[in-house]
C-alpha cells in the first residue's frame, strides 16, 4: 500500500486485472471502487483529492503517458459529466416544461391527439430526467457529495419508477410514430383510430404495462445504492450477477426497451416513406397528364418535409439509445463468462451520455419543426421579460 497510485495500476495491469474487475469484487465485499482512495496511504491520498469531484481530470493529468488510450477516453469522460448531467438536467427539465405548458394551451395548430401524444411524450422524458439524471447520474458524478444516498434503503424502489418512466418514455415514441403511419398511410382507419380518446387509452395502456413489466427490478436490485458506473446502479447480490434467470429477464428487458421499438419504428417509417414516394409518383404523372407545368407543387414539398422528419426522428432515436443497448447487454454477457469481445467501459459511459440526451430531442424534432409552437416559444421567452417592463412602467 505503500506504492504510489501509478504503481498499483501497473500492478494491476500485470495480474492480468482490470478495473471492472477490482470493482466487482470490492463490491461482493461490501465496497465501492471509489473508497479505494481512502484506503490508501496519507501520502498517495495528499496526491489525489478523492473528495475533489474533478479527481479524474487530475488523474488524467497525473498520470496521461502511462495511460491506454480508451483509458484517457474514459477518464476524460468521467471529467465531462460533472458539467454534462448539470446542464442536462437543467436544460431538459425547461425544455420539456415548457413544451407541456405549451402544447396543453392547444394554440399550435396540433389536432387533439397528437397534442396528447407530444405531452405525454415531454412528461415521460421530463420523468426521466429526474429519476435517472438528478437522483441518479449526478450523485454518481459527485459521489463524495453525496454518500449520505447510501443510508437511504430505497434504491429498489427508485429502479422501479426509473426504468418505467424510461419504458413510457421510448413507447410513447413508438405509439405516436404508429399513430402517424394511420394517419399517412391508413385514410379508413384514421377516422377511427387517431382521435383523443383512443390517444389516451394507448398511452394510459403503454404506462401500466410498463410499471408492471418493470416490478421485477424490486426484486433483483436490493435497497442499497452503489454508487457506482455501472449498468445497474443499486448494490446486486453475486447470486443476481451469476444468475442466468436474472440474465434472460434483463437480456428481455433490453429486448423490449429499445431493441424492439427500433425494429418498429424502423418499419413503420419505412412503410411510411413508401407511401408517400408512390403517392407522390402518381400525383407527379397526374400533373404531367393534366398539362400543369407549375415547378412548384406544395403538396410535394410537404410530403418531402415528412420524410425528412422520419428519417432524423429514426436516426435520433437509434443513434442516442444505439450505445447504451449495446453495451449493456454485452455487460450481462461479460458477467457470464463471454469474454469473446471486449467493450471499454467509455462505451458504457457515452451510451448513458446519449441515451438521457433523447429526452431534450425527442419532443423537440416533433414540435419545434412547428412554425406555430416556435411562434409560441418565442411568446413564452419573451413573457418574463414583458413582466419585467411592465413592472418598471
Amino acid at each position: 500500500m505503500g506504492q504510489n497510485l501509478r504503481t498499483i495500476d501497473w500492478n494491476v495491469t500485470t495480474m492480468g486485472q482490470n478495473l471492472r474487475t477490482i470493482h466487482w469484487t470490492l463490491t461482493t465485499m461490501g465496497h465501492n471502487l471509489r473508497t479505494i482512495g481512502w484506503n490508501v496511504p496519507t501520502t498517495v491520498r495528499n496526491l489525489l483529492d478523492w473528495s475533489n469531484p474533478f479527481w479524474t481530470i487530475q488523474y488524467l493529468y497525473e498520470y496521461y503517458d502511462s495511460l491506454s488510450l480508451e483509458d484517457r477516453i474514459y477518464y476524460a469522460i468521467l471529467g465531462m459529466e460533472l458539467i454534462y448531467y448539470p446542464v442536462l438536467a437543467a436544460v431538459a427539465v425547461s425544455v420539456n416544461l415548457v413544451t407541456i405548458v405549451i402544447l396543453s394551451r392547444g394554440k399550435c395548430g396540433l389536432s387533439k391527439c397528437v397534442t396528447r401524444y407530444l405531452v405525454a411524450m415531454a412528461a415521460a422524458d421530463l420523468l426521466v430526467i429526474i429519476t435517472d439524471v438528478i437522483l441518479r447520474q449526478i450523485p454518481i458524478a459527485y459521489w463524495s457529495q453525496f454518500r449520505f444516498v447510501r443510508s437511504i434503503p430505497v434504491c429498489n424502489i427508485h429502479a422501479v419508477l426509473l426504468y418505467a418512466a424510461t419504458d413510457c418514455s421510448v413507447w410513447f415514441t413508438v405509439t405516436f410514430t404508429f399513430d402517424r403511419f394511420v394517419a399517412i398511410c391508413c385514410q379508413k382507419l384514421k377516422i377511427t383510430y387517431c382521435t383523443e380518446k383512443t390517444a389516451a387509452v394507448v398511452l394510459g395502456t403503454v404506462t401500466v404495462l410498463s410499471c408492471l413489466k418493470d416490478t421485477f427490478w424490486y426484486f433483483m436490485y436490493s435497497s442499497g445504492y452503489m454508487l457506482g458506473n455501472e449498468p445497474w446502479f443499486c448494490a446486486v447480490t453475486p447470486s443476481v450477477m451469476a444468475s442466468r434467470i436474472w440474465a434472460v429477464v434483463e437480456a428481455l428487458h433490453y429486448i423490449l426497451t429499445p431493441g424492439v421499438p427500433f425494429v418498429l419504428i424502423l418499419l413503420l417509417n419505412a412503410l411510411t416513406v413508401r407511401h408517400i414516394l408512390v403517392v407522390s409518383k402518381a400525383r407527379r404523372r397526374l400533373r404531367v397528364h393534366s398539362g400543369w407545368e407549375s415547378p412548384s407543387d406544395p403538396e410535394m414539398k410537404s410530403r418531402r418535409k415528412s420524410i425528412i422528419l422520419l428519417f432524423v426522428i429514426s436516426g435520433n432515436f437509434i443513434l442516442l439509445w444505439g450505445f447504451f443497448m449495446v453495451y449493456s447487454i454485452w455487460n450481462r454477457m461479460h458477467y457470464l463468462g463471454f469474454y469473446s469481445v471486449y467493450l471499454h467501459e467509455f462505451i458504457q459511459e457515452l451510451g448513458f451520455m446519449f441515451q438521457l440526451l433523447s429526452c431534450c430531442t425527442n419532443t423537440c424534432i416533433y414540435a419545434v419543426t412547428q412554425t406555430k409552437f416556435r411562434e409560441q416559444l418565442k411568446n413564452a421567452v419573451k413573457f418574463p421579460f414583458v413582466l419585467i417592463v411592465k413592472f418598471i412602467k
